[in-house]
């Protein structure tokens, strides 16, 4: 390996050959070569302007632009390895919008399709041409779909969003061009994304006689119920309802300030009233609150001939029907931004109706109920119909009722 010199060192050597040293005499008291000497001096007068040359700025400056020019090509070879890794999945016209960007920031256009492995005429050509039938359609779609998720307040997803494409607006559309277009715009809806789950030891209290499997050929065969608070201007109100998996329809329904055991008792009581299921024939499936594992809660489903089946502790999945139904009210209920919206439920008297409010409620099982402030908990209903009525007789109207609806179309179904 070359010995290396400081520059100091150097320049004197210099100034001693030129004060008339003898360059034998100076190498020899210095101990260096000979050659080396002869070759500082000559350095010494391209320096300064006596002979032609590269003078040693000139040199560094070189040596400099050699190693940028060598890092430089690593990384074109890089850059150039990582193309090929992907170019089997990645066609030329996903290439071209690139090569138009990096042509707008002034690159020339024949050069990036050269790096990019493309041909420049096929660039040229596809950015005269006009958009096609699938461009068109895409965009429209993406205008669509955004305007769609902006109507939700942002809380529908892709699935609902597609419902509402194909159902809502008659357009035939492939739920992965939803995503996909979702995905692009960055849209997502409520509620965000799942949460882990905590499991707890199982209690042995009732068979677990689904074992996920929702699907009936037949109404009556399996219900689901479960509990949900809800927020009103003046505090909660707790939900009990009874679904009927087939239909996806609300068998019966009981509201309340508590969530003690009347509250499903009561609801349990309006779906045997109005659908008077065949012995042994229907599964009432829960989860293991304490209101289900209550005496009374299982003696009346018992009674009516109902088939007590309850899922695993902390598993959200066992019941899954029924908390997709809360998950998807309790979103079309709330704001993206957490506010409640003005046609929720502002007060308790206006979201629990009195049974006694209606004369032909006396036959009913919840009839005579005491008032709210005594905890009365079942909403009134009409004998010859599944539809609410307020507490002046009128039916009720609005998207809880109208199938026509977005909601009902998308699983919140009608009571009937």
């Amino acid at each position: 390996m070359p010995r290396t010199y400081d520059p100091e060192f150097r320049r004197r050597v210099v100034e001693l050959v030129r004060a008339g040293r003898p360059v034998r005499v100076v190498a020899a008291e210095l101990e260096l070569a000979e050659a080396t000497v002869y070759r500082w001096k000559a350095q010494d007068l391209i320096d300064r302007g006596v002979k032609p040359g590269i003078s040693t700025s000139e040199r560094g400056e070189l040596a400099a632009a050699r190693q940028r020019i060598s890092e430089l090509e690593t990384e074109l070879a890089l850059v150039k390895q990582a193309a090929k890794l992907f170019e089997e999945g990645v066609c030329p016209k996903a290439k071209y919008p690139v090569i138009a960007e990096l042509a707008g920031q002034g690159f020339a256009a024949k050069r990036c399709c050269r790096i990019l492995g493309v041909a420049a005429s096929g660039f040229f050509m596809w950015r005269r041409r006009s958009p096609s039938p699938r461009q068109v359609r895409f965009a429209w779609l993406t205008e669509l779909v955004r305007a769609i998720h902006a109507d939700s307040r942002g809380t529908y997803g892709w699935r609902r969003v597609n419902a509402e494409l194909v159902y809502g607006h008659g357009v035939v559309v492939n739920r992965k061009t939803v995503r996909k277009i979702m995905r692009a715009e960055g849209l997502h809806g409520l509620p965000g994304p799942r949460k882990g789950l905590r499991r707890k030891a199982n209690i042995a209290t009732a068979a677990d006689l689904v074992e996920r499997r929702f699907d009936r050929p037949a109404p009556d065969q399996l219900w689901v119920t479960d509990i949900t608070e809800h927020p009103t201007r003046e505090g909660k109100v707790y939900c009990c309802v009874v679904l009927d998996v087939f239909s996806r329809r609300v068998v019966s329904w009981s509201i309340d300030t508590h969530q003690a055991t009347p509250l499903v008792t009561n609801a349990l009581g309006m779906a045997i009233h109005h659908r008077n299921p065949q012995p042994g024939t229907t599964v009432i499936h829960s989860d293991h609150g304490s209101q289900f594992t209550s005496w009374a809660f299982t003696r009346r489903a018992k009674d009516s001939g109902l088939l007590p089946s309850m899922g695993t502790i902390g598993d959200a999945y066992d019941n899954a029907v029924i908390e997709s139904f809360w998950a998807r009210m309790q979103t079309d209920c709330w704001t993206a931004t957490g506010g409640i919206r003005a046609s929720s439920w502002p007060t308790r008297s206006l979201s629990t109706w009195r049974s006694s409010t209606t004369g032909n409620d006396a036959t009913a099982p919840w009839a005579g109920a005491p008032p709210l402030n005594s905890r009365s908990s079942t909403p009134a209903m009409s004998p010859d119909s599944h539809t609410p009525r307020s507490p002046n007789g009128d039916h009720i109207t609005g998207h809880q009722c109208d199938p026509r609806s977005r909601r009902a179309r998308c699983g919140v179904r009608p009571i009937g």
